[in-house]
C-alpha cells in the first residue's frame, strides 16, 4: 500500500483554522482534549485595531491578515 496518502499528522495550527468563530471554537476544544471552549466577551481594541475575543481558556484571540492569533 503506497504510504502517499498517509499523514504523518493529524496536527493543526491556529493560523491554519478558517478565521471564524465556528473554527476557532471547534480548534480549541480539540486543544483542550474535547473540553468545549466557549467565548466568554468580545470588544473592540483600539490598539489592535479589531475585533478581540476573549475564550474560556483565559486567552484571547483576534484575526490578523484572515488568520486567528492568540494575543500576549
Amino acid at each position: 500500500m503506497s504510504s502517499a496518502f498517509v499523514k504523518d499528522t493529524d496536527e493543526m495550527w491556529l493560523r491554519d483554522i478558517a478565521p471564524t468563530m465556528d473554527a476557532l471554537i471547534n480548534y480549541l476544544t480539540r486543544e483542550n482534549g474535547g473540553l468545549p471552549i466557549t467565548e466568554k466577551k468580545n470588544y473592540y481594541n483600539e490598539k489592535e485595531k479589531g475585533e478581540v475575543f476573549k475564550m474560556s481558556n483565559g486567552f484571547e484571540y483576534i484575526i490578523r491578515e484572515n488568520k486567528w492569533v492568540e494575543l500576549d
